[in-house]
Protein backbone atom coordinates (compact mmCIF):
# COMPACT_ATOMS: atom_id res chain seq x y z
CA UNK A 1 0.00 0.00 0.00
CA UNK A 2 1.05 3.75 -0.75
CA UNK A 3 2.59 5.23 2.14
CA UNK A 4 0.52 7.92 1.17
CA UNK A 5 -3.27 7.59 2.43
CA UNK A 6 -6.50 9.88 2.46
CA UNK A 7 -8.81 10.17 5.32
CA UNK A 8 -12.13 10.45 3.18
CA UNK A 9 -14.05 12.87 4.28
CA UNK A 10 -17.97 12.37 4.88
CA UNK A 11 -17.52 8.71 4.26
CA UNK A 12 -20.03 7.51 6.00
CA UNK A 13 -22.95 9.86 4.41
CA UNK A 14 -21.31 9.31 1.04
CA UNK A 15 -22.01 5.97 0.95
CA UNK A 16 -25.20 6.26 2.85
CA UNK A 17 -26.55 8.67 0.10
CA UNK A 18 -25.22 7.09 -3.08
CA UNK A 19 -26.03 3.66 -1.84
CA UNK A 20 -23.76 1.82 -4.35
CA UNK A 21 -25.24 -1.40 -5.35
CA UNK A 22 -22.93 -4.74 -6.73
CA UNK A 23 -23.33 -4.48 -10.09
CA UNK A 24 -23.24 -0.34 -10.50
CA UNK A 25 -21.46 1.87 -12.44
CA UNK A 26 -19.48 4.24 -10.22
CA UNK A 27 -17.62 7.58 -10.83
CA UNK A 28 -15.04 9.25 -8.38
CA UNK A 29 -14.15 12.61 -10.68
CA UNK A 30 -11.06 13.47 -8.17
CA UNK A 31 -9.96 10.18 -7.31
CA UNK A 32 -7.03 11.65 -4.85
CA UNK A 33 -5.55 8.76 -3.12
CA UNK A 34 -8.72 6.76 -3.21
CA UNK A 35 -10.28 7.24 -0.48
CA UNK A 36 -13.54 7.26 -0.91
CA UNK A 37 -13.43 5.05 -3.94
CA UNK A 38 -11.92 2.20 -1.72
CA UNK A 39 -15.08 2.29 0.27
CA UNK A 40 -17.17 2.57 -2.80
CA UNK A 41 -14.98 -0.33 -4.27
CA UNK A 42 -16.11 -2.59 -1.47
CA UNK A 43 -19.21 -2.89 -2.40
CA UNK A 44 -19.07 -3.71 -6.18
CA UNK A 45 -18.85 -6.73 -7.43
CA UNK A 46 -16.65 -7.86 -10.26
CA UNK A 47 -19.39 -6.90 -12.54
CA UNK A 48 -19.43 -3.49 -11.39
CA UNK A 49 -17.01 -0.60 -12.01
CA UNK A 50 -15.41 2.20 -10.54
CA UNK A 51 -13.94 4.81 -12.99
CA UNK A 52 -11.94 7.35 -11.25
CA UNK A 53 -10.58 10.11 -11.96
CA UNK A 54 -7.72 12.91 -11.62
CA UNK A 55 -5.51 15.41 -13.27
CA UNK A 56 -2.70 14.41 -10.82
CA UNK A 57 -0.40 12.06 -12.05
CA UNK A 58 0.89 11.91 -8.21
CA UNK A 59 -2.04 11.21 -7.19
CA UNK A 60 -3.04 8.39 -9.52
CA UNK A 61 0.24 6.19 -8.87
CA UNK A 62 -0.83 6.24 -5.35
CA UNK A 63 -4.44 5.49 -5.65
CA UNK A 64 -3.24 2.56 -7.73
CA UNK A 65 -1.23 1.39 -5.06
CA UNK A 66 -3.85 1.91 -2.63
CA UNK A 67 -6.70 0.17 -4.79
CA UNK A 68 -5.16 -2.81 -5.87
CA UNK A 69 -6.90 -5.28 -4.15
CA UNK A 70 -9.87 -4.32 -6.12
CA UNK A 71 -8.19 -4.26 -9.64
CA UNK A 72 -10.65 -6.06 -11.05
CA UNK A 73 -13.44 -3.57 -10.76
CA UNK A 74 -11.38 -0.22 -10.78
CA UNK A 75 -10.20 1.84 -13.66
CA UNK A 76 -8.20 4.66 -13.28
CA UNK A 77 -8.12 7.51 -15.99
CA UNK A 78 -5.68 10.72 -15.94
CA UNK A 79 -7.91 13.76 -16.82
CA UNK A 80 -9.65 17.13 -15.82
CA UNK A 81 -13.23 16.21 -14.69
CA UNK A 82 -14.28 19.68 -16.96
CA UNK A 83 -13.55 16.83 -19.47
CA UNK A 84 -15.94 14.27 -17.91
CA UNK A 85 -17.72 12.73 -20.50
CA UNK A 86 -15.48 11.72 -22.92
CA UNK A 87 -13.09 9.96 -19.69
CA UNK A 88 -16.30 8.20 -18.34
CA UNK A 89 -17.11 6.78 -22.12
CA UNK A 90 -13.24 5.90 -22.67
CA UNK A 91 -13.05 4.02 -20.01
CA UNK A 92 -16.28 2.04 -20.13
CA UNK A 93 -19.06 4.12 -19.15
CA UNK A 94 -21.38 5.42 -22.40
CA UNK A 95 -24.49 3.96 -21.16
CA UNK A 96 -24.60 5.71 -18.07
CA UNK A 97 -23.50 5.67 -14.57
CA UNK A 98 -25.65 4.87 -11.04
CA UNK A 99 -23.53 6.64 -8.64
CA UNK A 100 -21.06 9.87 -9.08
CA UNK A 101 -18.75 11.60 -6.70
CA UNK A 102 -17.11 14.91 -6.28
CA UNK A 103 -14.69 15.64 -3.43
CA UNK A 104 -13.27 19.13 -3.82
CA UNK A 105 -10.41 21.85 -3.40
CA UNK A 106 -6.69 20.17 -2.38
CA UNK A 107 -5.82 16.84 -1.38
CA UNK A 108 -3.81 16.08 1.56
CA UNK A 109 -1.18 14.65 -0.67
CA UNK A 110 -0.36 17.87 -2.34
CA UNK A 111 -0.56 19.46 0.69
CA UNK A 112 2.45 17.04 2.27
CA UNK A 113 3.84 17.44 -1.00
CA UNK A 114 5.44 20.50 -0.17
CA UNK A 115 7.91 20.97 -3.02
CA UNK A 116 4.72 21.68 -5.36
CA UNK A 117 3.68 24.94 -3.46
CA UNK A 118 0.10 24.31 -2.71
CA UNK A 119 0.88 25.16 1.11
CA UNK A 120 2.33 28.15 3.26
CA UNK A 121 3.57 25.53 5.92
CA UNK A 122 6.51 24.32 3.46
CA UNK A 123 9.20 26.48 1.95
CA UNK A 124 9.06 25.33 -2.17
CA UNK A 125 8.41 27.28 -5.77
CA UNK A 126 5.49 28.77 -5.93
CA UNK A 127 4.19 26.30 -8.93
CA UNK A 128 0.31 24.91 -7.56
CA UNK A 129 -0.75 23.22 -10.99
CA UNK A 130 -2.36 19.86 -10.42
CA UNK A 131 -1.40 18.61 -13.78
CA UNK A 132 2.13 19.98 -14.55
CA UNK A 133 2.20 17.53 -17.29
CA UNK A 134 -0.08 20.32 -19.16
CA UNK A 135 2.05 23.05 -19.19
CA UNK A 136 0.05 25.72 -18.49
CA UNK A 137 0.42 28.97 -15.89
CA UNK A 138 2.13 28.58 -12.52
CA UNK A 139 1.01 30.69 -9.41
CA UNK A 140 4.15 32.44 -9.72
CA UNK A 141 3.69 33.52 -13.15
CA UNK A 142 -0.02 35.08 -12.26
CA UNK A 143 1.35 36.95 -9.23
CA UNK A 144 4.36 38.39 -10.81
CA UNK A 145 2.47 39.29 -14.41
CA UNK A 146 -1.27 40.00 -13.14
CA UNK A 147 -2.00 43.70 -13.32
CA UNK A 148 -3.09 45.70 -9.84
CA UNK A 149 -6.64 45.04 -10.64
CA UNK A 150 -6.58 41.55 -12.11
CA UNK A 151 -4.65 40.96 -8.60
CA UNK A 152 -7.27 42.36 -6.08
CA UNK A 153 -9.81 40.29 -8.15
CA UNK A 154 -8.38 37.15 -7.79
CA UNK A 155 -8.01 37.72 -3.69
CA UNK A 156 -11.50 39.09 -3.75
CA UNK A 157 -13.15 36.85 -6.13
CA UNK A 158 -11.46 33.75 -5.05
CA UNK A 159 -10.37 33.65 -1.75
CA UNK A 160 -12.40 36.42 -0.32
CA UNK A 161 -9.79 38.37 1.50
CA UNK A 162 -10.93 41.93 2.96
CA UNK A 163 -7.00 42.61 2.71
CA UNK A 164 -7.00 42.16 -1.18
CA UNK A 165 -5.96 46.09 -1.86
CA UNK A 166 -3.44 46.11 0.95
CA UNK A 167 -1.80 42.38 -0.12
CA UNK A 168 -2.08 43.48 -3.51
CA UNK A 169 -0.17 46.87 -2.92
CA UNK A 170 2.55 44.85 -1.28
CA UNK A 171 2.74 42.27 -3.85
CA UNK A 172 3.65 44.93 -6.58
CA UNK A 173 6.15 46.59 -4.55
CA UNK A 174 7.88 43.01 -3.56
CA UNK A 175 8.05 43.38 -7.59
CA UNK A 176 9.37 46.42 -7.89
CA UNK A 177 13.15 44.08 -6.36
CA UNK A 178 12.73 40.96 -7.48
CA UNK A 179 9.68 38.69 -8.89
CA UNK A 180 8.08 36.63 -6.12
CA UNK A 181 9.05 32.68 -6.29
CA UNK A 182 8.70 30.44 -3.66
CA UNK A 183 5.83 30.37 -0.90
CA UNK A 184 7.54 31.82 1.67
CA UNK A 185 7.99 35.12 -0.55
CA UNK A 186 3.80 35.23 -0.54
CA UNK A 187 3.90 34.57 3.14
CA UNK A 188 6.26 37.49 3.63
CA UNK A 189 4.35 39.65 1.39
CA UNK A 190 0.85 38.91 2.92
CA UNK A 191 2.36 39.61 6.53
CA UNK A 192 -0.18 39.74 9.70
CA UNK A 193 -0.42 37.53 12.97
CA UNK A 194 -1.46 33.86 13.15
CA UNK A 195 -4.68 33.23 14.45
CA UNK A 196 -7.63 31.43 14.12
CA UNK A 197 -6.76 30.87 10.26
CA UNK A 198 -3.35 31.43 9.13
CA UNK A 199 -3.13 35.24 7.60
CA UNK A 200 -2.03 33.53 4.20
CA UNK A 201 -4.86 31.13 4.16
CA UNK A 202 -7.15 32.87 1.77
CA UNK A 203 -4.54 34.08 -0.69
CA UNK A 204 -3.00 30.68 -0.78
CA UNK A 205 -6.40 29.27 -2.12
CA UNK A 206 -7.00 32.22 -4.48
CA UNK A 207 -3.98 31.79 -6.21
CA UNK A 208 -4.50 27.58 -6.88
CA UNK A 209 -8.37 28.50 -7.60
CA UNK A 210 -6.80 30.86 -10.79
CA UNK A 211 -3.94 28.18 -11.51
CA UNK A 212 -6.20 25.53 -12.44
CA UNK A 213 -9.56 27.46 -13.39
CA UNK A 214 -11.34 25.54 -10.29
CA UNK A 215 -14.36 26.85 -10.63
CA UNK A 216 -14.92 27.76 -13.98
CA UNK A 217 -14.21 23.74 -14.65
CA UNK A 218 -16.64 22.95 -11.74
CA UNK A 219 -19.20 25.22 -13.63
CA UNK A 220 -18.50 22.92 -16.58
CA UNK A 221 -18.56 19.64 -15.01
CA UNK A 222 -21.71 19.79 -12.53
CA UNK A 223 -23.96 19.77 -15.83
CA UNK A 224 -22.47 16.92 -17.34
CA UNK A 225 -22.52 15.07 -14.53
CA UNK A 226 -25.92 14.93 -14.54
CA UNK A 227 -26.24 14.50 -18.17
CA UNK A 228 -24.10 11.03 -17.38
CA UNK A 229 -26.59 9.85 -14.48
CA UNK A 230 -29.11 7.08 -15.39
CA UNK A 231 -32.21 7.71 -14.33
CA UNK A 232 -32.46 7.14 -10.67
CA UNK A 233 -28.85 7.98 -10.42
CA UNK A 234 -26.86 9.85 -7.75
CA UNK A 235 -24.33 12.79 -7.47
CA UNK A 236 -22.89 13.85 -4.44
CA UNK A 237 -20.52 16.64 -4.42
CA UNK A 238 -18.49 17.81 -1.34
CA UNK A 239 -16.88 20.99 -1.31
CA UNK A 240 -14.85 22.56 1.41
CA UNK A 241 -15.64 26.78 0.39
CA UNK A 242 -18.34 28.81 0.01
CA UNK A 243 -16.97 29.63 -3.39
CA UNK A 244 -17.81 25.95 -4.57
CA UNK A 245 -20.59 25.30 -2.17
CA UNK A 246 -22.55 28.26 -3.83
CA UNK A 247 -21.96 27.13 -7.10
CA UNK A 248 -23.37 23.51 -6.47
CA UNK A 249 -26.35 25.32 -4.61
CA UNK A 250 -27.41 26.95 -7.14
CA UNK A 251 -26.70 24.39 -10.03
CA UNK A 252 -28.77 21.94 -8.17
CA UNK A 253 -31.78 24.35 -7.66
CA UNK A 254 -31.88 25.48 -11.28
CA UNK A 255 -31.77 21.71 -12.07
CA UNK A 256 -34.39 20.87 -9.78
CA UNK A 257 -36.95 23.90 -10.38
CA UNK A 258 -36.65 23.00 -13.83
CA UNK A 259 -38.27 19.27 -12.81
CA UNK A 260 -34.73 17.23 -14.03
CA UNK A 261 -33.10 16.55 -10.80
CA UNK A 262 -34.67 15.93 -6.98
CA UNK A 263 -32.63 17.16 -4.36
CA UNK A 264 -32.08 14.49 -1.67
CA UNK A 265 -30.30 16.95 0.61
CA UNK A 266 -32.00 20.32 0.77
CA UNK A 267 -29.73 21.68 3.37
CA UNK A 268 -25.94 20.73 3.16
CA UNK A 269 -25.02 18.17 5.07
CA UNK A 270 -21.56 18.60 7.31
CA UNK A 271 -19.69 16.23 9.31
CA UNK A 272 -20.12 15.03 12.99
CA UNK A 273 -18.68 16.37 16.33
CA UNK A 274 -16.52 13.24 16.16
CA UNK A 275 -15.44 13.42 12.51
CA UNK A 276 -14.49 16.49 12.83
CA UNK A 277 -12.60 15.76 15.81
CA UNK A 278 -10.59 12.98 14.56
CA UNK A 279 -10.04 14.69 11.01
CA UNK A 280 -9.69 18.44 11.42
CA UNK A 281 -9.59 18.92 7.83
CA UNK A 282 -13.24 18.02 7.93
CA UNK A 283 -14.75 21.09 9.75
CA UNK A 284 -15.70 23.10 6.57
CA UNK A 285 -16.87 20.11 4.51
CA UNK A 286 -20.58 20.41 3.27
CA UNK A 287 -21.79 17.55 1.40
CA UNK A 288 -24.90 18.19 -0.88
CA UNK A 289 -26.49 14.95 -3.09
CA UNK A 290 -29.16 14.75 -5.74
CA UNK A 291 -30.97 11.58 -7.54
CA UNK A 292 -31.73 12.13 -11.54
CA UNK A 293 -35.96 12.21 -12.10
Amino acid sequence: MSRFQHIPVLAEEVIKWLDPQPNDILVDATVGLGGHARQLAERLSPKGRLIGIDQDEQALHNARENLKSYADRVVLVHGNFRDLIQLVQHAGGSQGVDGLLFDLGVSSLQLESGERGFSFLHNAPLDMRMDPALGGTTAAEIINHASFGELVRIFQEFGEEPRAEAITKRVLEFRKHRPIATTRDVVEIVGGRPGKIHPATRVFQALRIATNEELRALQEALPKAIDLLKPGGRLAVISFHSLEDRIVKNLFKNQATGGRIKLLSKKALAPSWEEQKRNPRSRSAKLRVIEKI
